[in-house]
């Protein structure tokens, strides 16, 4: 909920699980290792976002850091919650929402899903609860998207949610052992109602993930 009084700055402390048409968004527990080791352990989805694959000791530190967070606070936080579908209770992604300015009001989301549940639009529906969240609840004016341009899933993801491309920097950060351009995608607050209820049942006509692999998202 979007939490303001005269004397109380914007936070964010949502009702858990966050519920969407087909999953639930929750935070990460240690029971989730071996979900989070199924697809953050991959070399194919780790190739172009700002982490290696992970192993079990890795993940479990994680979970007992910052993916612990269950509020946003204040700027420089970052909410990492993980993807679990509503009719299995399997955890198949996680999501993040970074608020990096409370003067700016400005935040960024990323998003990160098993390949071997792609296909079925998980990813864009998660990332738009993302895109309520950072809007209707902590009051964002700003919401981005940084995207390495060889990540063609993740690229349609920010085109199907509605996000204006605003930038192409070309070879901007040595990457990997290679050169990468970046694709940067935003969303502004006076833009959110016209997006607002796409996805109300649960995805668009014909919305489909290819294999996702992450918007950069928290390591």
């Amino acid at each position: 909920m979007l939490d303001v009084s005269p004397n109380q700055q914007p936070e964010l402390r949502p009702a858990y699980p966050i519920r969407t048409e087909r999953l639930l968004l929750r935070p990460l527990t240690v029971g989730d290792v071996d979900a989070l080791l199924a697809y953050r352990s991959r070399p194919d989805v780790c190739r172009y976002v700002p982490f290696d694959p992970m192993d079990r000791q890795l993940i479990s530190e994680r979970l007992a850091g910052h993916w612990a967070t269950v509020a946003l606070t204040d700027e420089g936080q970052g909410l990492t919650l993980g993807i679990e579908l509503a009719r299995t209770g399997e955890l198949v992604g996680d999501v993040v929402l970074f608020w990096h300015s409370r003067e700016h009001r400005g935040g960024e989301i990323g998003y990160v899903l098993n390949p071997d549940v792609a296909g079925h639009g998980y990813a864009t529906e998660a990332a738009h609860a993302l895109l309520r969240l950072g809007f209707d609840e902590l009051g964002l004016h700003r919401i981005v998207a940084r995207i390495d341009e060889r990540n063609d899933a993740s690229v349609k993801v920010a085109r199907r949610l509605g996000m204006r491309q605003e930038a192409r920097l070309v070879q901007n950060e040595l990457f990997k052992g290679e050169w990468s351009t970046e694709l940067d995608f935003a969303m502004l607050a006076e833009e959110w109602p016209a997006h607002r209820d796409r996805f109300a049942d649960g995805r668009q006509h014909r919305d489909t993930d290819d294999s996702i692999i992450e918007a950069p998202a928290v390591p």
